[in-house]
């Protein structure tokens, strides 16, 4: 019984050290310049042994992913929030909390992207993974009606909009076209997606 769980350590400890190997890389190179060799290098393991833990490099980047996604949802459980993006506060409070996550972890994000344009099996992960953060604050929207305020489209159109306008701005200053600290990227952000949204003054 000790011989297996040591086993189960091990292998728990190499594909933890695979992770934590290529997220390094795809920071430091990118995803396509990142092989499957190079990650098994860095992370000082024998080249076979990535084959016992992932199919391939997509795999392993799908598994990151998954593990950002559990960070995700504990976050949120550990967190309570006002969930009505009529309050600009509801909105602040969520543009922060994403621009944070993406900041964070921008380097498999961006490789999530550049994986998605070279093969359609990951572009359709990709996108399931998109889906799920706009289904998480789909509610968000319910009290719009009764404040009698017009969303600019559908309420997945729009929240997709608000997603993608922090993920297009976070790019912007990571590629060094602009440069703006955190602080003046969530407060512009919360006030384009809060007059986006209502249609109100923040």
């Amino acid at each position: 019984m000790a011989a297996k769980s040591g086993r189960k350590e091990r292998s728990a400890e190499t594909e933890q050290a695979l992770k934590d190997a290529a997220r390094r890389l795809f920071a430091e190179r990118g995803y396509l310049n990142t092989k499957i060799t190079d990650i098994t290098t860095a992370a000082g393991r024998a080249a076979g042994s990535f084959y016992n833990h992932f199919a391939s490099k997509e795999e392993l980047l799908q598994a990151l992913l998954e593990d950002f996604a559990a960070e995700g949802d504990s976050a949120a459980e550990a967190r309570e929030h006002n969930p009505d993006f009529t309050d600009p506060d509801a909105v602040r409070f969520h543009v922060a909390a994403y621009w944070g996550f993406t900041r964070r972890n921008w380097p498999v994000l961006h490789a999530v992207d550049q994986a998605a344009l070279v093969d359609a099996d990951f572009a359709r992960v990709a996108t399931r993974f998109a889906a799920d953060h706009i289904n998480e604050v789909a509610d968000h929207l319910d009290g719009f009606e009764a404040a009698d305020l017009r969303l600019p489209s559908t309420p997945e159109a729009s929240l997709a909009m608000m997603f993608l306008a922090v993920h297009g701005l976070l790019e912007a200053v990571e590629d060094g076209v602009l440069e703006l600290s955190d602080d003046e990227a969530v407060e512009g952000l919360t006030r384009f997606v809060y007059r986006g949204l209502t249609g109100r003054d923040y």
